[in-house]
């Protein structure tokens, strides 16, 4: 266990971790996935779980669309927008299963959350990291549950209110309790299991932030390049590891959840459509869960990309620093009063922002900050050596890709005008045709 102001590239005790076991960190994770009936530990769970997905994802979702809604209703009972609400859950649920069986398939629950790298790293980031396991599915639920309950006082009330009558069981009340239950149910599993994916996803990207953070402190004492350079290289493999098992997911996310809000637009926006709060409530409830996982991942596909290119910026910062130390402690000794008293008087002294009044916000930390880097940090290293690791940094940046695109904030600007594009030209044709 090293002090906090060791840096990690002096590790010479890793922290040992045994195999998983039901006393680890992912014990009581391991816990809630087998709650939510995703947990494919072994053969029994495994089997449950797609008996699960099978029936609430699939088998559900096509019992409700084609026996239980009525299609002779009421103006304020009709669901003239169910096939795409269904369709729109089951295929992102889908996608979201399948990738996540698959990684826990592959690598297995602990190797996909890189918990059997943690040895490597500093104190620092084991806890953050551990903490913030312990918080992914409180944030899960916070996502999760808002829309549930709207979703669930519109299916109480639609099945209440004596629409329908389902007499599969003999007793019609019996019937539309245990109908609307299963609906409730289909609905809870597919948004959980893919925000759960979005939510993994997301707490991978934080390790790599904090593995960032604590990189960052190699500009801040005195550090050999070679060393610099292996710590880098290990982040930018662990970065494409991540790009490598996620860029299916992210990419097809991002088309199911484009052609589902385009036909939501289309269907909403045409001449014939009725659009109330009980015929497209339950369309926008869908969409809003969609778009809200969708941009869990891309913002922390950006941030991490930010984070990661934000190291170009403090190498050249310490590459500057360094630089004019030299020149002023090789010019220490000439007459230099007179330029040296101009100088201050146009630019004042800079400090390291401590007693700035100005606030800054939480943007500021490790890797993007306005902070001097003293000289203790590079007094043994040469110009050559520093030029050599700015030029790598800005010839090898790192960050999360999907298919050799980077996802930074360049790229969310391209989509973004993009999606809009094809809204304004869907608009032309539908609510523009009609005037």
């Amino acid at each position: 266990m090293r002090d906090e102001g060791e840096p990690f590239l002096n590790r010479n005790k890793p922290f040992k971790r045994s195999d998983s076991h039901s006393q680890d960190e992912l014990h009581s994770f391991r816990s809630w996935l087998r709650w939510l009936c995703v947990d494919q530990s072994n053969a029994w769970t495994a089997c449950l779980s797609w008996s699960m997905f099978i029936l609430l994802a699939i088998v559900v979702p096509c019992l409700s669309h084609f026996v239980v809604a009525c299609s002779d209703c009421d103006s304020k009972h009709s669901r003239p927008f169910d096939s795409v609400v269904q369709l729109s859950l089951s295929s992102v649920a889908t996608l979201s299963f399948v990738c996540l069986s698959g990684f826990v398939k592959k690598y297995g629950l602990r190797r996909f959350l890189f918990f059997d790298k943690l040895c490597d790293e500093s104190e620092t980031v084991r806890k953050g990291y551990t903490e913030q396991l312990n918080r992914s599915l409180k944030i899960l639920f916070i996502f999760v549950l808002p829309c549930f309950t709207a979703e669930s006082a519109y299916k109480i009330w639609w099945y209440s209110s004596g629409v329908t009558r389902v007499p599969f069981l003999g007793n019609v009340y019996v019937s539309d309790i245990v109908a609307c239950i299963l609906e409730l149910c289909s609905w809870f599993y597919r948004t959980v299991v893919f925000f759960l994916v979005c939510i993994l996803f997301r707490l991978i990207c934080y390790l790599q932030i904090l593995r960032l953070q604590d990189f960052a402190q190699v500009f801040q004492v005195e550090s050999d390049v070679e060393s610099v350079l292996r710590e880098h290289l290990r982040i930018r493999r662990h970065l494409r590891i991540i790009s490598h098992r996620y860029r299916v997911f992210i990419l097809w996310a991002l088309i199911f959840i484009t052609a589902s809000q385009f036909t939501s637009l289309l269907m909403t926006t045409r001449s014939s459509a009725e659009v109330n709060i009980f015929k497209a409530g339950e369309l926008a409830l869908c969409s809003i869960s969609l778009l809200v996982g969708l941009m869990i991942l891309l913002r922390s596909a950006t941030r991490i990309t930010h984070k990661a290119q934000a190291v170009t910026c403090l190498a050249a910062k310490w590459h500057v620093c360094a630089t004019i130390d030299s020149f002023d402690a090789a010019e220490s000794e000439t007459p230099i009063t007179q330029v040296a008293s101009i100088s201050n008087q146009a630019y004042p002294e800079i400090t390291d922002g401590s007693s700035d009044g100005d606030d800054v916000g939480d943007e500021e930390d490790e890797l993007d900050n306005s902070k001097i880097i003293p000289s203790y940090a590079y007094s043994t290293i040469s110009f050559q050596k520093r030029q050599a690791l700015v030029t790598y940094f800005e010839n090898n940046r790192a960050g999360i890709t999907v298919y050799g695109f980077m996802l930074d904030r360049t790229s969310l600007h391209t989509i973004f005008g993009i999606e809009l594009s094809l809204v304004l030209w869907l608009l032309g044709k539908t609510i523009g045709g009609i005037s």
